[in-house]
């Protein structure tokens, strides 16, 4: 299975994929114009110009790409009233979505106000929490949700250990970030997470191919010893990293359990009714 990542931001116009080291904020930018975000390319060569949501769903509905399942990272900033609907026009804009679309996207949450919106415009797409801290996913999450992106250190802890098991046992899919060393991709395959989520593919690749090779060579090359020797991943470390995210998820989203409900004119623009 080939899974593409993608992480939404909203301009003006356009559903993009955000760039790093812009001057200001996307949200701020118009996509038209001179000075628009169509303009915007990469740093690192060959230049490319910054994918929009519908280009990259077209890419997903080409013959020699309909293996690939899309992992929709919808950042915490978004409005969920503006940018599903916008998701919904560009993803029921191909012939057979319904079949041939819809069951390859997960849509990726990290707060729980984005669910009712999830629910209301985007039904098809499979749900994902996205963050770092179990409880806040068992809590939140667990019902709405078949899939948990967790980062690497919290699923390293006792805590995370349980999460693992818990995940299994309920036969949630299990997907880890970012792991881009050797030992942490190895480390991830003894604890059977469905899905690797890495900056180094070519990294990863080369490993699950010696690992189908000689899995006991492999095994024995990577130690679990690095564990112990970051404080990444020390629980005092952890609940720092959690409590920070708590409180500025909280800050963007508003508070975890305030209550939300999608207005009957909103449900009614995203279907085309007038």
């Amino acid at each position: 299975m080939l899974l593409l990542c993608f992480m939404i931001q909203t301009c003006q116009e356009q559903l993009i994929l955000p760039v790093r080291k812009s001057p200001c904020q996307i949200k701020e930018k118009n996509w038209y114009g001179p000075d628009g975000m169509e303009n915007v390319r990469t740093t690192k060569e060959p230049k490319q110009a910054i994918p929009t949501f519908a280009e990259t769903v077209s890419l997903l509905m080409k013959p020699e790409n309909l293996h690939v399942k899309f992992n929709i990272d919808v950042k915490v900033q978004n409005d969920p009233a503006r940018t599903f609907p916008l998701m919904h026009k560009a993803i029921s804009a191909h012939p057979d979505w319904e079949t041939t679309l819809a069951p390859r996207l997960v849509l990726g949450l990290w707060h729980p106000m984005f669910l009712p919106y999830a629910k209301e415009f985007l039904p098809y797409c499979r749900r994902s929490y996205i963050g770092i801290n179990p409880s806040v996913a068992k809590k939140y999450f667990w019902d709405d949700c078949d899939t948990f992106s967790i980062a690497f250190p919290v699923l390293a802890t006792y805590e995370g250990e349980r999460f693992r098991m818990e995940c299994k046992e309920a036969g949630k899919t299990l997907m880890v970030w970012t792991v881009n060393k050797p030992e942490q991709m190895m480390e991830a395959v003894r604890w059977g997470v469905d899905c690797i989520l890495t900056d180094v593919t070519q990294t990863w690749l080369e490993l699950r191919s010696a690992l189908k090779a000689d899995y006991d060579k492999i095994d024995t090359q990577y130690g679990r010893t690095f564990l112990w020797t970051s404080v990444l991943y020390y629980s005092p470390t952890i609940y720092t990293f959690q409590y920070l995210s708590n409180w500025r998820l909280a800050k963007l989203g508003g508070p975890f359990d305030r209550k939300v409900v999608v207005a009957p004119a909103e449900s009614k623009a995203v279907a085309g009714v007038a």
